[in-house]
């Protein structure tokens, strides 16, 4: 055998012993945090899943949806979430931002249209429309809103279920998150959670 066929054998063996060890270090490392994060947190390391009253899985509590009709409009009857950049819209498997600046005039009429289009919804002066019910988060999957846009919204859902506004607005408060650790962040309120509670309430 050549010296130059022994110097292939040799790189073809190095190269795949290499290839063995590193994909039993890849798959043995994915099972070792999957199984720790099962143990640990159970509902997280499965996709923090939100399952509806007769158990079927609705959604993610991580992952914003849509509350809409086939033709993209509004359903009165439930909280609506941030707007979505992602593919035609909370598409998980596309997230995405709309990546345009601050400036950009695609943006500006985007969001000048979103402001109109709530204001008309929910019957208030667009200058009471707040920032994140007409921008997308980074992602275009937030899953939550700020207590202020769901408050804009308590008077209409109320109206479209026939429940009083106080119930409604408690709903909310019970289900607005506090600030991480006491200080990071804002509060929220995960929209896929609060308009689940609601089909219960009025269940």
């Amino acid at each position: 055998m050549s010296t130059t066929t022994r110097g292939v054998g040799r790189t073809l063996a190095v190269a795949t012993r290499a290839t063995l060890v590193l994909t039993l270090a890849v798959v043995g490392y994915t099972a070792v945090v999957t199984g720790a994060a099962r143990l640990v947190a159970p509902a997280q390391a499965d996709g923090s899943l939100v399952t509806g009253a007769d158990g079927t899985v609705v959604g993610s509590a991580l992952i914003g949806q849509g509350f809409t009709d086939a033709d993209g409009a509004a359903l009165p009857q439930y909280f609506q979430s941030r707007p979505s950049a992602a593919g035609d819209g909370w598409d998980a498997g596309a997230s995405s931002g709309s990546n345009l600046g601050p400036e950009n005039p695609d943006l500006v009429a985007a969001i000048e249209e979103r402001r109109a289009q709530v204001a008309v919804l929910e019957g208030v002066d667009p200058t009471d429309v707040p920032a994140d019910a007409v921008t997308a988060s980074s992602s275009g999957l937030d899953p939550h809103i700020s207590p202020a846009y769901a408050a804009l919204q308590v008077a209409r859902v109320a109206d479209a279920r026939g429940l009083g506004e106080a119930s409604v607005a408690d709903l909310v408060e019970r289900h607005t998150g506090a600030r991480g650790l006491g200080f990071v962040g804002e509060p929220t309120v995960n929209v896929l959670r609060l308009n689940l509670a609601l089909d219960d309430l009025e269940g």
